[in-house]
């Protein structure tokens, strides 16, 4: 569910941070954190799947393109009415293919993707303790073998804290 806010920084307007990564690379965390940081809407892009996706990953089944579309669709619907209100937002969301990113990112100027980078042991430890969430941490090899990561993001290392992260992020945007 978006969490609502009104912008601390009024300057920017109708602007999406899209915080893309593999499954357990901190995008729901540091999203979160940046979101209530800049007083801005934060959107986890997980409670977009369709259920039959959330079901597919609670049993270890790797998501397809074609499977992936219809929540690409709520995303990238979820980023128009974002940018249409004037809003500002932060949406967690894997994005891990350039169709993916090309699809989401709706106008350049005014969303800007930030990857979440860091070695596939460091967020393999990260879902062995995460409970309660329907990615199973065997999938995870599939998500690196289906990243391409970005050449034009602002690219932010998840071995820091989330605050240092968070800290990053900001400086590199300028906001």
């Amino acid at each position: 569910m978006a969490h609502m806010a009104e912008p601390e920084d009024r300057r920017v307007a109708g602007f999406v941070i899209i915080l893309m990564g593999v499954s357990g690379a901190g995008k729901s965390t540091v999203g979160a954190r940046l979101a209530r940081e800049l007083g801005w809407i934060f959107l986890d892009g997980d409670e977009l799947h369709p259920a039959r996706n959330r079901e597919m990953m609670s049993h270890g089944i790797a998501l397809t393109d074609a499977d992936r579309q219809p929540w690409l669709d709520a995303v990238r619907q979820s980023v128009e009415r974002f940018l249409s209100a004037g809003a500002n937002a932060v949406i967690a969301c894997s994005a891990l293919k350039e169709s993916h990113r090309r699809r989401i990112v709706v106008d350049p100027s005014r969303v800007k993707v930030v990857y979440l980078k860091g070695p596939q042991e460091l967020v393999a430890s990260r879902l062995r303790d995460r409970r309660g969430h329907f990615m199973r941490p065997e999938l995870l090899q599939s998500q690196f073998d289906a990243l391409e990561e970005p050449r034009d993001a602002i690219v932010a290392d998840i071995s820091a804290s989330p605050g240092a992260i968070v800290a990053s992020i900001r400086a590199q945007l300028g906001i």
